[in-house]
């Protein structure tokens, strides 16, 4: 490899940025099997789950977010159209064609929480602000305003007429948009 190759690979290696594609249905592992054969860097963060079937029981790797994976590539457009091209690709996910770069550091946070073997399971995202209800537990179905207070999740429940409100911490409960 000459000097200007080493310089320009090196250079294309510090431009790329992690971009989410959304895949066909149940086509992630292959979607991201053809991308790496493409010499596409991409991530797609499994979690195992034991499945039971009448004659076996089976440990099998699901996609952490069905529908997704990531790539780490150089945005520039015969990367992208290498990317789109691949069979099961559907889209860059964001706002535009181009997708919207995700931050290095939340795939690195991912991917060590998958290194240390941490317990993962997918819910839906919610922000601050956004009504949600509360999806199991003592108080399955109780909605209210999402707010943050001191690190921890806090669940406003408004009573309109009186215009009152309390708060009470939800850390532990499993919360969907409403």
């Amino acid at each position: 490899m000459t000097a200007m190759n080493a310089i320009g690979t090196l250079v294309a290696k510090e431009m790329s940025q992690w971009f989410a594609i959304q895949t066909r249905s149940r086509h992630e592992k292959k979607v991201a099997d053809e991308l790496q054969a493409r010499g596409v860097e991409v991530f797609l963060p499994t979690v195992t789950q034991t499945r039971k079937w009448s004659d076996r029981t089976k440990k099998v790797d699901f996609p952490l977010f069905a529908g997704y994976a990531f790539v780490h590539i150089n945005p520039e457009p015969k990367t992208r159209v290498n990317v789109l091209s691949a069979q099961g690709v559907v889209r860059f996910v964001g706002p535009t064609a181009n997708g919207t770069p995700i931050p290095q550091g939340e795939i690195e946070n991912l991917r060590l929480a998958l290194v240390n073997d941490i317990a993962l399971r997918p819910l839906p995202f919610v922000k601050i602000g956004e009504r949600v209800r509360i999806r199991s537990g003592a108080l399955a179905g109780m909605e209210g305003i999402l707010m943050g207070t001191r690190g921890q999740r806090q669940l406003v429940v408004s009573i309109s007429t009186i215009q009152r409100s309390v708060s009470f911490a939800i850390e532990g409960y499993d919360v969907e948009a409403v």
